[in-house]
């Protein structure tokens, strides 16, 4: 994922903001950050192939944590293992998906992060 890309993804995420539902519980709201339209630069994608990345991405934004999100001391004794801004790595597939104003989101449970990362760019899912 680009410099770009994350860059207008948060942008994104930041003007629809007031749309989005509010995750209940122990739910996680995520953005599906924006697949690139090309190879390379040069070639552009088949919608075909935008539409399978972003359904099986495995990185999201993390922009809304639910009430009693990583509150179980039991399962969670280190505490959240993700916060609002993060990026989150997950399984493809994951959470409950949904579309807003056309851009892809998802509802995830707080035990579906798997692992926090600094920088998404060049990180896609393994063929």
């Amino acid at each position: 994922m680009s410099e770009v890309a994350v860059e207008d993804t948060v942008r994104k995420v930041q003007r629809v903001a007031s749309q989005l539902p509010k995750p209940v519980g122990y739910h996680i709201l995520c953005a599906v950050p924006e697949v690139e339209k090309t190879f390379g630069g040069a070639v552009v994608k088949p919608d075909e192939t935008v539409r399978v990345e972003e359904q099986t991405t495995i990185v999201l934004f993390v922009v809304e944590l639910g009430p009693t999100a990583y509150q179980d001391r039991t399962r969670f004794p280190d505490g959240p293992w993700c916060k609002k801004g993060d990026f989150v790595i997950c399984r493809g597939y994951a959470g409950t998906r949904l579309k807003i104003h056309g851009r892809e989101w998802r509802i995830i449970n707080d035990d579906t992060v798997e692992a926090v990362i600094e920088d998404p760019r060049g990180i896609s899912r393994a063929g």
